[in-house]
């Protein structure tokens, strides 16, 4: 069993908050380059190459990629042969994620109440967690920062099952239109399929962590990822919003088995500064 100290862990946490922040992934940097070639729009050309520009001086002088430095959300798996010596992991996040954003003056964007109480946080805690226990030695610790302005545009449908793989690409495609450059394209789209209403939300959040140029490991949802890339960037809407083919830079989907009723639907889209990152302890 591995033995992981309570201050080990945060200070990894707060790295890892850290470089996401300032640093774009690589599949996504890569993924924002290669779109030029692409892109048919002068102005399109133009914006994608001040995005990597962005970027650019984003990782030199430790800078957040975005002014919007998102919501915290982490994916946490825990291996069953780990020994946490009765480290609390939740506490440890809280702290790892209060010491970053005040450390690295990353702005804070949580309020403490949805409704009748909007004040700032002010450490933008509490983060949002997801736990899942699985058979290793390890704790595998995934982060996201997402950005409020991708995330408001995002939508669920319980569609019918008869509606199948066209009404798939038709909520798809209705979502991103109406999304338009709200979301600061191209985009990346996170898609849920299956289980059920709440559970769809979290497959799609979660798809988005899987590097861009990762093949699904299912051919039909191979098939249908390229299916629904290529409907949304025949929209128009292109970068920015300001017309041109790349509107999206990937779709990643994710599914689960659901009620013989049921067809839930979710969709997370990000924007161009997808920011996630993992560290394994």
């Amino acid at each position: 069993m591995k033995n992981i100290k309570y201050e080990d862990l945060v200070g990894k946490i707060e790295d890892l908050i850290l470089q996401t922040s300032y640093n774009l992934p690589s599949d996504v940097y890569e993924a924002i380059k290669k779109s030029k070639d692409t892109e048919e729009s002068t102005l399109g050309k133009s914006i994608l190459e001040k995005l990597l520009i962005n970027a650019d001086i984003a990782r030199d002088e430790k800078l957040p990629i975005c002014q919007d430095t998102g919501s915290a959300v982490f994916f946490v798996e825990i291996g069953r042969k780990t020994n946490l010596q009765d480290i609390e992991l939740s506490k440890a996040i809280y702290e790892a994620t209060a010491n970053a954003y005040r450390k690295g003056y990353l702005r804070s964007s949580i309020v403490i109440d949805p409704v009748y109480n909007r004040k700032n946080s002010g450490d933008n805690t509490p983060p949002i967690i997801h736990y899942e226990l699985t058979e290793t030695d390890y704790i595998k610790i995934q982060f996201a920062a997402k950005g409020g302005g991708a995330e408001n545009m995002s939508g669920l449908a319980m569609l019918k099952p008869l509606d199948g793989e066209d009404g798939v690409v038709n909520f798809v495609c209705e979502l991103v239109k109406k999304a338009y450059g709200n979301p600061c394209p191209p985009i990346v789209i996170g898609i849920g399929i299956g289980g059920n209403f709440e559970y769809s939300c979290y497959l799609a959040k979660k798809a988005l962590l899987r590097e861009i140029g990762q093949k699904n490991p299912d051919p039909d949802y191979a098939r249908l990822e390229e299916k629904i890339l290529d409907a949304v960037n025949s929209l128009g809407i292109g970068p920015q919003g300001l017309g041109g083919r790349v509107t999206a830079l990937a779709v990643h989907i994710l599914t689960y088995p659901c009620h013989i009723a049921s067809l839930p639907v979710a969709v997370n889209l990000n924007c161009h500064v997808s920011r996630h990152g993992y560290i394994i302890i």
